[in-house]
């Protein structure tokens, strides 16, 4: 009867002992957790403190780009009547107090106008592929061209049901294919064209570093380079664009419908293919973005400003507002609820830590094309570049800002 309690005492000695070994680990593991939680809530709160810092900042821009835009404007609408004028498969851009849809600004100094075409209508999609041997001066190649990848793809006149003569011609069309080379070569005449007889020769001055049609414009606020892209409109959805994906819950179904009603376009920006284009569909993505009473759009718009700035500044920068804007689109799906999108700060800080990924590993997919790597044509050294910036900003916030 006394051996008992000995033995049960020498037992329960063991058991505390393995016990304490067990558990005596987890206390720096909770601290580290704890501390980890504590260096997280910092940011968070140094990214509220400075909201207003940045969004003074995004206001500054918005007045800049106001004046611009304003004088910008004003010289497209000139140069795209004369255009219209004298060729009638390129319409004017009308003059807009307000917001233009075929002007968007790429960065604060560069750009994109589309110029929508006339006389194609009735688009179908191509029911048989085909091989292509011809040269942009008529010569048979041996081999036959490159078939279309990610955002790019052939245009054949037959693919409309209705077609002004003049989209068959040979100064735009080669064995049936409208060829945006040919299409570039055109307009890039009549945009010289137009240049003097609009007497804007002293402000306006023709770029020739690409194929693509770009200007320099003098501002009161300084140099702007604009490119001129032909447009064909396309009032379908894209067969490339598989979207949405599966179990994705932002945006709502009703709002997908309305989306995919603007269906997309065909920019000649290259020499054999045209690029596909979603410009109308992700402008009513962004007008949308906070509906909920979130704070998307102000997260967006300090990203932004903080790309300008610090991470990526310059005239010419490997990153434009189109990248950053995908990269907004791919976080609201990620993350579609309100309460995601509640505090500045985090919201903030979510899209910075993804846009770094991105950068960091070169590879960013179109929201709509997933075959298409926006980032596969950018120089991997200024990549980097920015991928430094964007690390040294994520560890310490602070110093980090402008």
């Amino acid at each position: 009867m006394d051996t008992f309690p000995e033995k049960f005492s020498s037992e329960r000695l063991t058991l505390e002992r393995a016990t304490h070994s067990a558990v005596l680990p987890e206390k720096p593991l909770r601290q580290c957790c704890c501390l980890r939680t504590q260096r997280k809530d910092i940011k968070y709160l140094i990214m509220e403190n400075l909201e207003d810092c940045l969004l003074d900042k995004v206001d500054l821009r918005r007045q800049w780009l106001s004046q611009v835009m304003e004088e910008v404007q004003k010289v497209v609408y000139h140069l795209t009547t004369e255009i219209s004028n004298q060729d009638i498969r390129f319409q004017a851009i009308p003059y807009s107090s307000t917001y233009n849809g075929n002007i968007k600004v790429m960065a604060p100094r560069q750009f994109l106008v589309t110029v929508p075409v006339r006389g194609l209508a009735g688009y179908r999609e191509a029911r048989e592929q085909r091989w292509r041997y011809y040269t942009l001066q008529g010569a048979r190649l041996p081999c036959p061209l490159r078939n279309p990848e990610g955002l790019q793809q052939w245009l054949e006149v037959q693919q409309f049901t209705r077609s002004l003569w003049q989209w068959h011609k040979a100064d735009v069309n080669i064995e049936g294919d409208i060829v945006p080379a040919k299409v570039l070569q055109v307009f890039r005449k009549l945009v010289e064209t137009a240049i003097e007889t609009c007497h804007l020769s002293g402000k306006v001055s023709m770029l020739t570093n690409s194929i693509a049609i770009c200007v320099a414009m003098e501002t009161s606020e300084g140099r702007v380079e604009i490119e001129l892209a032909p447009e064909v409109e396309i009032p379908a959805w894209s067969k490339k664009a598989l979207w949405p994906r599966c179990l994705t819950r932002w945006p709502t179904p009703e709002r997908v419908r309305c989306i995919k009603s603007f269906g997309f376009s065909l920019l000649a920006r290259s020499t054999y293919h045209w690029q596909l284009s979603f410009l109308r569909a992700e402008q009513v993505l962004l007008q949308q973005l906070d509906e909920d009473g979130g704070c998307r759009r102000k997260c967006f718009q300090a990203l932004r400003q903080m790309k300008e700035d610090v991470w990526c500044p310059g005239k010419r920068p490997v990153l434009l507002s189109y990248h950053l804007q995908t990269v907004l689109f791919w976080t609201c799906e990620k993350y579609p609820h309100a309460k995601d999108w509640q505090a500045f700060g985090r919201g903030f800080l979510r899209l910075a830590r993804t846009l770094h990924k991105c950068v960091r590993e070169r590879f960013l997919q179109h929201f709509f094309v997933r075959s298409s790597n926006l980032l596969q044509q950018a120089s991997a050294a200024e990549l980097d570049a920015v991928a430094q910036r964007l690390a040294f900003f994520l560890k310490d916030p602070q110093r980090g800002l402008p």
